[in-house]
């Protein structure tokens, strides 16, 4: 399956790759008209000249995408109306860029379990009908890798759901991506106890409608990864009370700058807005302090059997002794099975290398004192050598 890769070493404002082919699909091609139009006004359509191509590209693909969403529906009628999704998905938590899609992936290994792909988050409105189609002729539209880790993509990777409710219409702080300097500093939809009772109805009605579609293409366990899950604890276990959840963490000291980096490889590849963003560091904050404040508030009401927590740098160090404590944890069973697929990656875990990250004392001193209380919580050394 080869999901282990080696991952180039950054500075920590970049380096490596960001290289996106101009053909490839950025996230809002797969929106309807309604939800393309509408963030298009909330920004006041403020796109820059050298990203007109993705303003009329996407806006000439958002009328296929409604047509596709109702003929969709009608196909499918009987069986989205008569179809659940699993009663107990598995969340898998974590602020960005703490070992969330290695996490995912190795849940992917265990042939009980099923994820939704990238182009189902892609495409959510009509992937039932047109999925097949692109996974034979659409392959040569996306890179072999991810701009921004060196990841393994294609149509047929594990993705985050969150990409599938931002193009669905439901509220998401992923909308920010497209326009950066017109989108407020203020994560949006991060927290959804925060909505009004309208749009919180929008987001878990399409939430559910989403699940239910991935049941109709297969009906295994669900397994589902996005870090903006990790501050909506309340809301998910009010929909699925049998969910579990695996959060995993890693030190401060790699998660900011490499969120910071996938930002930026995000905005250079995706958004409608050119220039660097000067409030970046800011938004990262925000999120952070609205993540973490959501999720020590509503932890704590996950049954203990429904919750496991795990580090990244042990799951790197002791691939098989992490999961293994998930599966026990989780009460997940046959766990010999995933330790055979986890042992026929044994050279590629040999091999794995995570990024590093040089860090000046200045930024050191900000992380300290903004995730404090992270570095504790977790068990960390709140002291850096400067390298990480």
């Amino acid at each position: 399956m080869g999901i282990f890769r080696q991952r180039k070493r950054v500075q920590l404002e970049g380096g490596g790759d960001t290289a996106y082919p101009w053909y490839s699909p950025k996230f809002w091609h797969g929106m309807g008209a309604v939800t393309w139009l509408g963030l298009l006004a909330e920004n006041r359509a403020f796109v820059s000249p050298s990203r007109l191509r993705i303003l009329l590209t996407v806006s000439a693909l958002c009328g296929f995408n409604s047509f596709g969403r109702l003929i969709t529906d009608w196909l499918y009628r009987q069986k989205i109306s008569s179809t659940k999704p699993p009663s107990d998905p598995i969340f898998i938590i974590g602020h960005w860029r703490s070992g969330t899609t290695l996490l995912h992936e190795l849940m992917m290994l265990d042939e009980r379990f099923t994820t939704p792909n990238t182009y189902q988050c892609f495409a959510p409105g009509h992937f039932l009908v047109t999925e097949s189609f692109f996974h034979r002729f659409g392959g040569w539209l996306l890179p072999n890798r991810r701009p921004i880790d060196n990841v393994k993509a294609g149509w047929d990777r594990p993705q985050e759901d969150e990409f599938a409710l931002m193009n669905l219409g439901a509220p998401s702080p992923y909308r920010r991506i497209a326009f950066p300097h017109t989108s407020s500093v203020k994560p949006e939809a991060l927290d959804i106890t925060k909505l009004n009772q309208r749009d919180l109805g929008r987001w878990k009605k399409t939430l559910y409608s989403f699940l239910v579609r991935l049941s109709i293409k297969d009906n295994r366990r669900q397994v589902l990864k996005s870090p903006t899950h990790t501050a909506r604890i309340k809301i998910l276990l009010e929909m699925f009370p049998r969910a579990k959840f695996i959060h995993i963490s890693r030190t401060p000291y790699a998660i900011f700058p490499s969120t910071r980096r996938l930002w930026q490889a995000l905005h250079a590849t995706q958004s409608l807005q050119q220039k660097p963003d000067p409030r970046l560091d800011s938004y990262i904050l925000s999120c952070f302090r609205e993540m973490q404040t959501a999720f020590d508030r509503d932890k704590s009401t996950i049954p203990a059997e429904q919750y496991c927590s795990i580090r990244y740098e042990d799951l790197v160090e002791n691939t098989i002794q992490c999961m293994g404590k998930v599966y026990d944890e989780l009460d997940l069973d046959n766990f010999e099975n995933m330790e055979l697929a986890l042992k026929a990656q044994d050279h590629e875990l040999k091999n794995y290398q995570t990024n590093t990250y040089k860090l000046d004392p200045q930024l050191e001193t900000l992380i300290a004192s903004e995730f404090r209380k992270y570095f504790e919580c977790n068990g960390y050394e709140s002291k850096s050598s400067h390298t990480v």
